[in-house]
């Protein structure tokens, strides 16, 4: 079963949504209150549908400070249509916004779609002496973890999703959120970092390739 916790302080419509989406296993626990909502085990559950028109405090920060300290999926539901409420929403951590009204099988489509791309994000990607896991945030070498920053992982996914492709130095720094300026040092840096995890020769390197005016690959 799926344990879906709501934050709605409308508690008919609560009802009306739970009601329908529990023919597919999926149980609503509603908090109209978000205070409740916030000390009622946030943990214990797959996913939060939160209104932003709630009392006491507003959707938004209910949405940032929990995106902030739990690894849960948020959907926004609300009646409020002001774009700068979803483009804010998404920003601070909501994974999908539904403006209210919606027919309950439009929710129960998207609570699929997200679950079908947890599912694809969690599962371990495997490239022969490397493997990475995006739950874990571990890139492991020869079945051992390298160890990685943040922004060396970071970098390490990126070469491996383009596995034996050129990646410019451009491509590298836009998929990387630690990674601001293409054309600072810093790029250099990890790279030699990464060398060094792996035990490349930087002169006749078996994994890690600088490509003079192109970029960098990784190869097998």
């Amino acid at each position: 079963m799926i344990n879906i916790l709501m934050i709605e302080d409308d508690p008919e419509f609560s009802l009306f949504l739970g009601e329908y989406l529990e023919k597919y296993n999926i149980k609503i626990t509603n908090y109209q209150d978000p205070f409740l909502g916030f000390s009622c085990g946030i943990d214990k559950y797959d996913l939060l549908i939160l209104d932003l028109t709630l009392p006491g405090m507003d959707g938004l920060e209910v949405c940032e400070e929990i995106s902030k300290k739990y690894d849960i999926p948020i959907i926004i539901s609300s009646a409020r249509s002001d774009v700068t409420d979803k483009i804010m929403g998404l920003q601070i951590g909501a994974d999908y916004y539904l403006p209210k009204p919606y027919d309950p099988k439009e929710m129960y489509a998207v609570i699929q779609s997200l679950f079908r791309r947890i599912k694809k994000n969690n599962k371990p990607q495997e490239h022969s002496d490397f493997s990475y896991d995006k739950s874990t945030f571990n890139v492991t070498f020869k079945g051992e973890n390298l160890n990685l920053t943040h922004a060396e992982y970071e970098v390490m996914v990126c070469l491996l999703q383009n596995k034996n492709a050129i990646v410019s130095r451009e491509q590298i720094v836009q998929s990387c959120e630690m990674l601001s300026d293409s054309y600072s040092k810093s790029l250099d840096v990890i790279m030699s970092r990464l060398r060094i995890k792996l035990g490349d020769d930087s002169k006749n390197p078996r994994y890690l390739h600088s490509i003079r005016g192109l970029g960098y690959k990784i190869s097998q």
